[in-house]
């Protein structure tokens, strides 16, 4: 298995060398001769590599390798030789590491540090994790500027040890990489990748850094793992190449139009892992170009650019296939090759069943599975995406829960799906069964849930023996679907809550992380802390700012109020903490959100009568043929649109269900805060909301706000 970003190909002029760092801590490096690997070395097994990277000196080839692992950095020649050991001493693991003569930067979850000469000359602590570091030489000029891709979405740039400014982004950058390798003509140029998967360049300066083009993510792939730049179509022009979480490799080109001006897809592939490293080329045939990759399970492969032609003849019936001698060495060898794999692991199996019998002395033993997984929130459909990836095929997924989530369907899902009954003195709200196919190691799920607090148990189960399964835990945050920004928009009203008591600045920070999501780990070394959010399904913002005994949340949405009071006052109950609850309502805020969500509710149900009608069209139109032109224009126009609305028909009902659900809250927890009692009018509005004006539901709005008929308990 291989870490991120842990596989180069040395500088040669033939057919280049590959270095390969893998999770055992071996070191390897290789080239392939008439399709046979040789290697040219191998290291000891050790502790995990998790950065690779190639030095040297600057203008020189860069033939030197240097690996990390935990908090050394080791350097190796071409041909193996140990000539660097460097133990940096941080207190975090590496998990970044950049090499430019003799400056090493090296990055941590939360530190930075430079070494020059083997010497720490510089540093930086990031309030946020630390996804990439890149290292940029602005106007060419040999002085270093480091650029931290942060969590909270920011590009930080480090001019020695302050930050000298951040780069705004609209989703977390994952990925770093220098234009063309090198910047471009100033060494300005960076390409970001981002967590939704869009690609950017950004023209770095040293005052003010901007925008030059945005490849969008239109395809809704997942987010990118690494990038090389190389000039496949010996153009002049580099390439880029990346490869992504989801097993696509793509190659980006300029576009004929010219220059900036954002990239184009030139090329697509896709496999069934990961692609953790990628690189391009002459590795196999040094008449050809080719495109390597690993992928999490530790799997080398390439992609050439040679023509394989082969000649195909009928000969009485029978389809017969030329292939070149070449061709038909490679397949006998890989004939060879399998079996041998097949024998070696028929043979093992027999050996392990003979010292895990009943007279042996033998002991089974379970298998560490590594397990891949990562929760993302995709904002265009409102749910997450919880990917599962095991180095082992796997058997089954259970899912467990104690808040009820709703399962959606994945486009790229094979598995079957089944649902057990919850008891009510369980706990469990949730209980289903994903079955995989035959050599599934790679799973996502689409979950959905509302604004509840819970936990979710996802037990793996590898098809392997003995029988085992793997437990992964995630938190389910009540306010979890809010996505952060940077900051929101300056709005005439809002509600209010306002807290008051003997908290820390740090107990505090651990209640809001608990209850909001993307909130660092580590608390910013600042006396008042803030947070910005927006709702992707309502566009509602909510501002968070707190300090040692007091904390304000300001919101346009009424029901992120009513979450975060709730939340907040059992947390600090638990924490038998003092607090003191005033809250400020604004209706004008509440009758603008209503106005902004009741079109919405409008347009989904127009969009649902339309797919009922259609139905029955479609029946209309199989009769009739092609002959429709005795329906009315709006009947035409609804079967035009038939491949669109069908495959949004699903989606489009959960759509206006989560609408309704939506309004019907804000009401309920407008009247809560009110203290007055609703609920049967409230059921009644609910029956009849598919049919009401927006006149209907601001006169209940307003005409039910004096009418208290029961008074709750305080507030405070």
């Amino acid at each position: 298995m291989t870490a991120p970003r842990c596989m180069r190909l040395l500088p040669h002029l033939g057919l280049s060398k590959v270095a390969v760092g893998g999770q055992d801590g071996v070191l390897q490096v290789f080239s392939l001769k008439k399709h046979e690997i040789q290697f040219s070395f191998k290291t000891l097994p050790g502790d995990p590599i998790s950065a690779l990277q190639l030095g040297g000196t600057i203008g020189a080839p860069q033939d030197k390798i240097f690996v990390a692992s935990k908090t050394e950095v080791r350097g190796f020649s071409k041909k193996g030789k140990l000539f660097l050991g460097l133990d940096t001493n941080m207190t975090e693991h590496i998990k970044s590491m950049q090499v430019s003569g003799i400056d090493l930067m090296v990055a941590g979850n939360h530190l930075f540090n430079h070494y020059r000469n083997c010497k720490d000359v510089n540093s930086y602590l990031s309030s946020d994790n630390i996804n990439d570091l890149q290292v940029m030489s602005l106007d060419k000029n040999h002085r270093l500027v480091s650029v931290l891709a942060c969590e909270d979405r920011l590009l930080r740039i480090i001019e020695r040890s302050a930050m000298s400014q951040t780069f705004p982004l609209h989703s977390a950058p994952v990925v770093l990489s220098l234009l063309g390798d090198t910047g471009g003509e100033g060494g300005e140029g960076l390409v970001v990748a981002m967590e939704n998967g869009d690609i950017g360049l950004v023209q770095v300066n040293r005052t003010m850094s901007d925008w030059k083009w945005l490849i969008q993510n239109t395809k809704k792939r997942d987010s990118v793992r690494c990038m090389c730049w190389y000039d496949l179509y010996k153009d002049g022009t580099k390439q880029l190449i990346v490869g992504r979480d989801d097993g696509s490799i793509q190659i980006y080109g300029e576009p004929l139009e010219g220059m900036g001006e954002a990239y184009i897809e030139k090329y697509n592939y896709v496999c069934n892992e990961s692609i953790t490293s990628i690189q391009a080329g002459t590795v196999g045939n040094p008449a050809f170009d080719e495109i390597v990759a690993t992928t999490y399970t530790g799997w080398f492969f390439g992609l050439t650019t040679e023509v394989l032609e082969k000649q195909v003849n009928w000969e009485n019936n029978n389809m017969n296939i030329k292939m070149a001698p070449e061709e038909k060495q490679k397949i006998e060898h890989l004939r060879v090759e399998i079996e041998e794999i097949e024998r070696s692991l028929t043979k093992e199996r027999e050996r392990y069943q003979m010292t895990t019998s009943e007279d042996s002395i033998g002991m089974s033993t379970i298998l560490n599975l590594a397990i891949n997984d990562k929760m993302t929130f995709v904002k265009d459909d409102y749910a997450f995406i919880l990917s599962l990836e095991t180095e082992a095929p796997i058997d089954n997924v259970l899912l467990q829960s104690d808040i009820n989530i709703k399962l959606l369907d994945v486009e790229k899902n094979s598995a079957v799906v089944s649902h057990s009954y919850c008891s009510p003195h369980s706990g469990n709200k949730l209980l289903a069964t994903y079955r995989c196919q035959i050599d599934t190691s790679r799973l996502n799920l689409n979950l959905q849930y509302g604004n509840e607090f819970g936990m979710l148990n996802v037990y793996v189960t590898p098809h392997v023996k003995p029988k085992t399964t793997h437990l992964k835990t995630y938190i389910l945050r009540r306010l979890g679907m809010l996505t952060r920004i940077h900051d929101t928009v300056d709005f005439v009203s809002f509600h209010v809550l306002r807290l008051k008591g003997t908290f820390t600045l740090a107990e505090m920070h651990s209640f809001v992380s608990v209850c909001l999501p993307q909130v660092p780990d580590k608390m910013p070394t600042t006396n008042k802390i803030m947070y910005c959010y927006e709702s992707s399904f309502s566009g509602t913002q909510l501002k968070c700012q707190y300090i040692k005994g007091e904390a304000e949340f300001q919101s346009d949405d009424i029901t992120i109020i009513s979450n975060l009071k709730d939340f907040l006052t059992q947390q600090a109950t638990r924490k038998k903490t003092h607090l003191e609850i005033s809250f400020e309502l604004n209706t004008e805020c509440m009758k603008r959100v209503l106005s902004k969500m009741y079109p919405r509710m409008k347009e989904e149900l127009e969009e649902q009568k339309q797919a009922l009608l259609f139905e029955a069209l479609k029946d209309i139109e199989q009769n009739e043929g092609e002959n429709t032109m005795y329906l009315t224009p709006y009947c035409r126009s609804i079967i035009e649109k038939q491949t669109k609305m069908s495959a949004n028909k699903t989606l489009n009902w959960n759509r206006l269900e989560r609408i309704q659900e939506y309004i019907m809250n804000l009401l309920s927890d407008w009247f809560k805060f009110q203290q007055v009692n609703v609920k049967t009018k409230l059921a009644k509005l609910k029956e009849n909301l598919n049919e009401c004006t927006l006149e209907d539901i601001m006169t209940f709005f307003e005409n039910t706000e004096y009418d208290r008929s029961v008074i709750n308990s305080p507030t405070v």
